[in-house]
């Protein structure tokens, strides 16, 4: 795996953060642009909060793991302080997105923008400690917490009572924000919300006769036979996976680790294209036509968590088909979502490989999934 350790670094360093700090940053406004064409001008100039939120919380770490970059401090400030000034409604919720200048645009319905602001707030807490980061940070997870059993709140479109269904992807952010906010949250509160996560994650939307994990169960905990019960996101699934390894190396639970282990090898088996290579963005369990019309998309943020987990996996246990499968997944994203003539990564692509959109950040792609990945897989080979 040596051979693959300096490929990530180089990437990251050399390529992927220069492109983020030359051509992201808004020095009128504050805060970043993350709506960048392949070369990186930028062609819209609405702020998306939890993307601007992973980019604090990005630039933070380098920052804290990396190296002491003045630079990079600099522009962890530059989203935190747009953050704190424009970000939130009255009640303390993260709107979805803002204006150039801060002026809000979308409603808060979108929870995940208040659980990517505390990770933000949280991790630039560490390098460089202000208690009013930390005491916003903390109360803005007791605001998620509170808001758990219905996410959306006034904005649920969801008829009440018919057919009532809970989200994997609340349990699973958490179950990363949770180890993310360790410092500020305490041992004693880590321990109590891991094991409830854990519970959720393994015990709940993990399905033991087919091995895979659904995007939606009813309040119950049972399988619905419905276009959103039968909805399976392999690229979900293995990042959580990749969350559960992490808490089992925090708690030395073997078992989870094992468990987790063959789940994210089971999901990867099962979304591979074994026609085309790469993995589905979404597949219906039962083999039946899915809900999603993007359901045979190439996505970047899938494929790098994937290999996340993969070097997390082999490096944990020597895992030999993890190896297998990280090469193979590597291979495919490399020559298909790196950009061979401009910095950063293409993030769209249709089923045959072909990209889609040659953007490299808008709505959804920001300053995340690529650098995180490429950070995550290099500190995790650095370590072998």
């Amino acid at each position: 795996m040596k051979q693959y350790l300096d490929i990530y670094k180089q990437e990251l360093l050399d390529g992927v953060i220069p492109f983020w700090m030359e051509k992201s940053k808004d020095k009128i406004h504050g805060g970043y642009f993350t709506c960048l064409d392949q070369r990186g001008e930028v062609y819209d100039t609405d702020k998306f909060v939890w993307l601007q939120a992973r980019q604090v919380w990005m630039f933070s770490v380098l920052y804290d793991k990396v190296e002491k970059n003045p630079d990079w401090l600099e522009m962890a400030g530059l989203g935190l302080d747009f953050l704190k000034k424009n970000g939130r409604d009255k009640d303390g919720n993260f709107y979805f997105s803002l204006d150039q200048k801060g002026k809000p645009l979308v409603q808060p319905y979108n929870i995940f923008s208040d659980c990517f602001a505390a990770m933000a707030f949280a991790a630039y807490y560490k390098i460089d400690p202000r208690e009013e980061d930390a005491d916003l940070a903390l109360k803005t997870f007791d605001n998620i917490l509170r808001r758990r059993d219905n996410p959306k709140g006034r904005y649920n479109k969801t008829y009440p009572g018919t057919r009532n269904l809970k989200s994997f992807a609340l349990p699973m952010i958490l179950s990363n924000l949770t180890l993310e906010m360790e410092h500020l949250l305490g041992d004693q509160r880590v321990d109590e919300m891991a094991s409830r996560v854990i519970g959720e994650v393994m015990g709940v939307f993990y399905q033991k006769d087919s091995g895979l994990i659904l995007e939606n169960v009813t309040e119950d905990g049972s399988f619905s036979d419905s276009f959103e019960g039968r909805l399976s996101s392999p690229g979900h699934a293995i990042e959580a996976m990749w969350f559960m390894l992490d808490l089992s190396l925090r708690f030395g639970d073997e078992d989870l680790r094992d468990k987790a282990i063959a789940c994210g090898l089971r999901t990867l088996e099962f979304g591979w294209d074994e026609t085309y290579g790469g993995i589905y963005y979404f597949l219906d369990c039962k083999g039946h036509p899915p809900e999603k019309l993007e359901w045979n998309q190439k996505l970047w943020w899938v494929h790098l968590e994937t290999l996340v987990f993969l070097a997390k996996a082999y490096g944990m246990t020597g895992n030999i088909q993890c190896l297998n499968w990280f090469e193979k997944v590597h291979d495919y994203t490399w020559h298909h979502f790196k950009d061979p003539d401009f910095p950063e990564w293409f993030g769209y692509l249709d089923r045959y490989g072909k990209v889609q959109l040659p953007l490299k950040g808008g709505k959804w792609k920001g300053c995340f999934h690529v650098p995180r990945g490429l950070f995550q897989v290099w500190q995790t080979l650095e370590k072998l």
